[in-house]
């Protein structure tokens, strides 16, 4: 691969752990912060936090870990297969796992008291954060927003660029990551709870439509009889596979791996839909978590 002009692109990197401290800092600071407020609220006799949401909240911001630090960074530098994973891993783990965790009421108890509450009131009925977060994950807004991230990244000048420039990849990076909450925040409706309860067979057939233009792209990816990025056609051959051939395969792991991610929720979903209905907290109970 050739240097960009920042000078990140090289040859054959050796393949390891990277410690990025503007990467491994904030997500140290989050898992600290998750784990101090679930320990608070374990304490607190009526508003105990599952075990299994803390496990969650680690296996989410580990994901984050293992796509940026772990080697399939340095892989992905040269195998576009392995680039597509890297994105999974930021939109289709750590993004749902994250939420399923209902971080924000755990790690606003993970702060002091005085920060806790001048946090508190940014999430105020009609505060602009509120507001605006309320209509990102609207589920048109958060549908069409994810689809947008994803197609428009996946441009070639929009993917070239990226492979380029450390800080446009790591904005690339973060764009994911945020369209991912922004498309998991509807299905999974962690707190705070800012618009009225969606049914289950909503929530089916937006992820349905959100499979459908996924394996689009993938299939695009898939079939399309030419390098699209021609940066990996110049890469070195880590594995015996060609330039063309590793974006078939990228391509199958957008539609078939991503796909098969939705699937396993959407059968959940059914599950819940047509057996039992799992239990929801109380009102009074998310009060009492969030420190209301």
């Amino acid at each position: 691969m050739a240097h960009g002009p920042d000078g990140w692109i090289g040859g054959s990197p050796a393949v390891g752990w990277s410690w990025r401290p503007e990467v491994l800092l904030p997500l140290s600071v989050l898992l600290a912060l998750y784990g101090v407020g679930w320990w608070r609220l374990r304490r607190r006799s009526r508003s105990r936090v599952p075990t299994w949401r803390l496990v969650s909240a680690f296996a989410g911001i580990g994901a984050v870990g293992v796509a940026l630090l772990s080697p399939v960074d340095r892989l992905a530098e040269d195998l576009f297969f392995v680039h597509m994973v890297q994105h999974l891993l930021l939109i289709k783990v750590a993004a749902p796992a994250v939420l399923l965790a209902d971080p924000l009421p755990v790690v606003l108890w993970g702060l002091p008291a005085a920060a806790r509450l001048r946090a508190g009131r940014l999430l105020a009925r009609r505060a602009p954060l509120r507001v605006a977060w309320q209509a990102l994950t609207w589920m048109p807004v958060a549908w069409l927003t994810y689809a947008l991230t994803l197609w428009l990244w996946h441009l070639p000048v929009a993917y070239e660029a990226a492979l380029t420039h450390r800080l446009l990849h790591d904005a690339e990076h973060v764009a994911f990551f945020g369209a991912g909450l922004l498309f998991w925040w509807p299905v999974l409706a962690p707190a705070p709870h800012l618009r009225p309860w969606v049914h289950d067979g909503v929530r089916i057939v937006y992820l349905v439509l959100a499979t459908f233009q996924e394996a689009g792209l993938g299939l695009v990816v898939t079939v399309v009889p030419w390098v699209l990025y021609p940066s990996y056609a110049l890469a070195p051959r880590v594995l015996a596979l060609s330039a063309q051939q590793d974006q078939t395969w990228g391509g199958i792991v957008m539609w078939g791996a991503g796909g098969a991610i939705d699937m396993l929720v959407v059968l959940a979903l059914l599950f819940r839909l047509f057996g039992g209905q799992a239990p929801r907290l109380r009102p009074e109970e998310h009060a009492q978590v969030c420190g209301r």
